[in-house]
């Protein structure tokens, strides 16, 4: 029996990216629907629990995808509940990457170092999904975590919704500047860039001679990026006695993640992975 995926895009345009990956991942075939929303859902959702029996259900599965994590949160959301009992197929959440993205980067981080617990961690410019997902995987591991963004505003928004869909309690702070956010890290352990493209969130002198650090990664791939002075392709290398992790350096373990979570989607009809069992894989993997 031919194993299925159903792409579920909340865009107009279904991703190319996480169809390809799809493939990689092991299904035979991937439908791509574009546009969904909670209130057009359901009809495709019967379609993926009605059609097989019981032990061929597993042979179908649902990702759900988009650029907008908050739409996707909510297709996600609806897509299980028309789930009953019996009758249910294995759902995976990866809009724009995100839960992929923050899961790959912080295994590198916890691998790096042994451990995460009690240390210190900044995520700067930590308002976007894959900022609130690493955040989360960060306190997840036993860090405090330290979320800036340029308004308090926007950093209290942030920790709150992190608060609300993990349940981790996160310290916001406000850093207009790279001055700014150098001073948010000086006495931080760890610190994962996550701000918007092309946009440089420190200098090489606010980390290069801090003491207190240990480990920095930054998402951004496109540059400038959001480190100075690292390189988007290091991959865990020392500089300045820091272990560094570039976007591209940990994005083969984010496409290999990625990969490996759609393969296990066909193993069982009851996986539902978001950003902690994503991230469970992610560490096995690291």
């Amino acid at each position: 029996m031919k194993k299925l995926l159903l792409q579920f895009d909340t865009d107009t345009i279904p991703s190319v990216f996480d169809t390809i990956v799809g493939y990689d991942g092991g299904a035979d075939r991937v439908c791509s629907y574009s546009g969904l929303t909670p209130s057009t859902i359901k009809p495709l959702v019967e379609g993926a629990i009605f059609t097989r029996p019981p032990k061929d259900k597993k042979n179908t599965a649902i990702f759900v995808g988009g650029s907008n994590m908050a739409a996707g949160q909510a297709l996600f959301t609806a897509v299980q509940s028309h789930f009953f009992p019996g009758f249910q197929v294995s759902v995976m959440l990866d809009s724009n990457g995100s839960n992929t993205t923050a899961a790959a980067a912080i295994a590198k981080l916890a691998s790096s170092s042994g451990s995460l617990q009690g240390k210190k961690a900044v995520v700067l410019a930590g308002t976007g999904p894959v900022g609130q997902r690493a955040a989360a995987l960060l306190a997840q591991e036993g860090a405090s975590v330290v979320i800036t963004a340029r308004t308090l505003a926007r950093a209290k928004q942030a920790c709150d919704n992190v608060k609300a869909q993990f349940g981790f309690e996160l310290t916001p702070l406000e850093a207009f500047t790279n001055d700014a956010r150098g001073q948010a890290i000086s006495d931080a352990q760890v610190v994962f860039a996550a701000g918007a493209t092309g946009i440089q969130l420190l200098d090489p002198e606010h980390w290069q001679d801090n003491p207190s650090l240990e480990m920095l990664a930054d998402a951004n791939a496109t540059p400038p990026i959001g480190i100075g002075g690292i390189n988007m392709m290091d991959r865990g290398v020392k500089r300045s006695g820091k272990i560094i992790w570039g976007a591209i350096g940990f994005g083969a373990l984010k496409l290999a993640v990625h990969r490996a979570c759609i393969a296990a989607l066909f193993t069982d009809n009851t996986l539902v992975l978001d950003a902690k069992p994503i991230f469970q894989l992610a560490k096995q993997m690291a």
